[in-house]
């Protein structure tokens, strides 16, 4: 099994979700973050004032699935979010040594 972590754009993730879906993935775990790479934040202004911000807003999902599915996942994921400009995020993919599902108590492939 691989887990999948995707760092998007905020506003990518509705097409992403669904582009997922549409392939099988059944579930995903998703958390707004902060962060920045080559983009180095952006500036706001706030009541009046300029404020440089170096974190900008990012989501992160994670999505666990069977091995052979991983390329299927990702391609999908850097098809559906990719803009061509900085910023558009990092997948970053790991090896998962058992999934156990808490309810049946089933593990691997038939826990996802």
């Amino acid at each position: 099994m691989k887990k999948i972590e995707a760092i998007i754009r905020p506003e990518k993730l509705n097409d992403v979700k669904d582009a997922l879906s549409n392939i099988g993935v059944n579930g995903m775990t998703i958390s707004n973050v902060m962060g920045f790479g080559k983009q180095k934040g952006h500036t706001q202004i706030y009541r009046g004032q300029e404020i440089v911000s170096k974190l900008l807003p990012k989501i992160k999902l994670e999505v666990v699935i069977p091995t052979k599915k991983a390329d299927e996942v990702i391609a999908t994921i850097v098809n559906t979010s990719k803009t061509g400009e900085f910023g558009d995020g990092k997948i970053f993919v790991f090896d998962v040594a058992d999934t156990i599902r808490i309810r049946t108590g089933e593990h691997g492939d038939d826990a996802i």
